[in-house]
């Protein structure tokens, strides 16, 4: 970034403006802020309609959306928004370089475990925030998300300067989002973050998908399944303690308790097994159960739930 000065305005990019690119993306344009989509499936359509947000928190059409299929066109930016899936991670090879200047930071908003690794490694850590999600959107149609609630996201840092996590950068990008109507938050530990949201994802976004493509509703209503999930968390959170990122299990009522608000909820990874498109298998099951093994953690039904979601992906035709 240019500087951490207020007065100066960031210019963004978002790479994978789906139903998370699109909504985040969409509020800091709404708000004024200078954004450019990079888009693929939906450019005809947002270019010509612009993107339809559906919210009980007030509706939102932004007919004119600074939208583009090559990052070339838009050129070196302050911030990159990455919201692709984590199975696209390869094509952020060619995608990213671009949109880069010297000071240019990467926000990834991307599932599981791996991802600011993976930037780390191709584009320097100095570069990576990571921003953690809690909100529930489906992308409906082309250019059109339903925002069911919440929207709240924490961001933190893979690389800690001398000064220590957060730096002002980070509070910057938090300002910004926060002068936007998106309640944000600078984490000291960006690593354990991560953890507690799988607690959520892994039995959350898995048994939607092996109990037959149901919503979290279903789920809590299931006795039997209430006992898997609970196990599973307990396992996520074993397996978290092991490398270092100590949760509470406490946390898992917090997490019982958050999903009976959000009603009849279709967890994003069950639509895309439903959809035909591409699960984020590895980073969502694979990494965490690999990482826990390691640090001699027993898995067993996180183990079990990661090779039956890859062979249901396998069987179905898709990849992951």
């Amino acid at each position: 970034m240019k500087s951490s000065h207020a007065s100066e305005e960031l210019r963004i990019a978002v790479v994978g403006a789906g139903a998370l690119g699109g909504y985040y993306g969409a509020r800091l344009a709404q708000a004024g802020r200078d954004v450019h989509f990079l888009m693929r499936s939906d450019f005809d359509h947002v270019h010509r309609k612009g993107l339809k947000i559906k919210s009980a928190e007030g509706d939102v059409h932004l007919q004119e959306l600074q939208c583009y299929q090559n990052p070339a066109a838009i050129g070196p930016v302050d911030l990159v928004i990455i919201a692709v899936k984590t199975t696209a991670n390869e094509a952020l090879l060619e995608l990213l370089p671009p949109l880069l200047h010297e000071k240019t930071h990467l926000l990834t908003l991307q599932n599981g475990l791996g991802n600011e690794e993976f930037l780390a490694a191709n584009f320097g850590g100095s570069r990576v925030l990571g921003g953690l999600c809690y909100v529930c959107l489906n992308r409906t149609a082309p250019g059109e998300i339903l925002h069911l609630g919440k929207g709240r996201m924490h961001i933190g840092e893979f690389d800690c300067g001398d000064g220590g996590c957060p730096e002002e950068r980070t509070h910057r990008v938090v300002r910004e989002f926060k002068a936007c109507g998106v309640t944000s938050a600078a984490v000291d530990n960006l690593a354990t973050e991560r953890w507690k949201k799988l607690v959520w994802n892994v039995p959350f976004n898995g048994l939607s998908i092996v109990a037959g493509g149901v919503s979290t509703s279903r789920l809590l209503e299931d006795e039997g399944l209430m006992i898997l999930i609970r196990e599973l968390m307990e396992e996520v959170i074993a397996a978290a303690g092991a490398l270092g990122h100590q949760i509470p299990n406490a946390f898992i009522e917090t997490m019982i308790e958050v999903t009976h608000a959000m009603g009849d909820y279709r967890p994003s990874s069950m639509i895309d097994f439903l959809e035909g498109r591409e699960v984020e298998v590895e980073s969502i099951w694979g990494e965490p159960f690999r990482l826990g093994h390691q640090a001699g953690v027993e898995l067993g039904r996180l183990g079990f739930l990661y090779r039956l979601i890859r062979h249901l992906v396998a069987s179905r035709g898709a990849t992951s």
